[in-house]
């Protein structure tokens, strides 16, 4: 089960050297100071994270975390629960978006059962439950199996940096999970339901009010902490939220960073900070989704995203964008003359 207290203890500080190095490297660039903006300190971060200003991210994986949600009994989705097992299947199979952008990408995607109601061939078991409870009428889950499922995501990141991965992107497929996310959201943030819930793949304006009024309910009847994230995610959220914030927690643990996708990965990122807020250091932003808390969620984790695109198609497809992003940044910052190179003075702050 995950314990808080002895994770941290082994996440290890930013090596503030290795961050040093990889500045300089950037400064000694023959370019504008900083004019790569976001994607040169994504270079310091990782170097701070893996301990070396020599960044290499050439094995990268997609974890994409499947779990069903009862609050689809709320009428807050358009399609019903057997979507989940049908969209795992073909990604299992490479036939999805998060599939054909990877292909591009050079990464493997990997998706996971943590607790889909239904079973897709193919897909990686690390099953807790036949999804959650509907979290209008009650809590999603006990506080052990949002504990087990954060240990879960945990374990993944250990067994894919022992399988050589050194970059990582967060996905997701589950009917009804912008929803417990917009629960989650609310608590944590301690922010009005209407301002975080959004129309998800398409909700008319009565689904809408369906689904704010099932937000509010579930904070209501559940009662979540917000000082207790493990409370709240075990009241409100859902399995596939608990496997992504162990990743992310994996991350630091395992010093690989990790991608946030859209707004469902977001607050699983806001989750594990506030487990264990040395987590950070691993964490990276991609974009930000066309969800209209996301960017309330990644301002409260003190993050900008890399990609701006109006993108809210979820499975880690707006993460796996940023890593080609991320592949330039990496082919200027090894492979550019420097100042001293082209007999040029360098720039220096003015």
């Amino acid at each position: 089960m995950f314990d808080a207290d002895v994770t941290r203890k082994m996440i290890a500080q930013p090596d503030a050297e290795a961050m040093k190095k990889a500045q300089a490297r950037w400064d000694s660039i023959a370019k504008p100071l900083g004019s790569l903006g976001l994607l040169e300190s994504a270079v310091v971060k990782i170097a701070g994270l893996t301990g070396t200003a020599d960044v290499r991210i050439d094995r990268r994986g997609v974890i994409v975390m499947c779990a069903d949600n009862g609050v689809v009994c709320e009428g807050v989705t358009q399609t019903g629960q057997e979507i989940t097992a049908l969209v795992a299947g073909n990604i299992a199979k490479g036939d999805a978006s998060v599939c054909r952008m990877a292909d591009i990408a050079g990464a493997d995607v990997f998706p996971i059962d943590i607790g889909m109601a239904s079973r897709a061939e193919d897909v990686i078991d690390l099953h807790i439950a036949d999804g959650t409870a509907n979290i209008a009428a009650g809590p999603a889950m006990t506080r052990e199996q949002a504990s087990q499922a954060v240990s879960a995501g945990i374990e993944l990141v250990r067994d894919l940096r022992t399988g050589g991965y050194s970059l990582l992107a967060t996905g997701e497929m589950g009917i009804g999970n912008t929803t417990t996310s917009s629960a989650l959201a609310s608590v944590l943030l301690r922010a009005d339901p209407e301002d975080m819930v959004g129309r998800g793949a398409g909700l008319s304006d009565e689904g809408l009010r369906r689904k704010v009024a099932a937000v509010k309910r579930a904070i209501s009847v559940n009662c979540p902490d917000p000082n207790d994230a493990l409370d709240a995610l075990a009241k409100v959220g859902g399995l596939d939220i608990a496997g992504l914030a162990g990743v992310f927690i994996g991350g630091a643990v395992y010093r690989v960073p990790v991608l946030i996708d859209g707004f469902i990965s977001a607050v699983a990122a806001l989750t594990a900070v506030r487990m264990c807020p040395e987590c950070i250091c691993a964490i990276l932003a991609s974009h930000v989704s066309a969800e209209p808390a996301t960017r309330a969620v990644l301002n409260e984790l003190g993050l900008q995203p890399l990609i701006c695109a109006g993108m809210r198609l979820g499975e880690g497809t707006g993460a796996v964008c940023a890593m080609p992003l991320l592949d330039m940044a990496l082919a200027v910052y090894d492979e550019m003359s420097t100042f001293s190179g082209i007999g040029m003075e360098a720039y220096t702050p003015q």
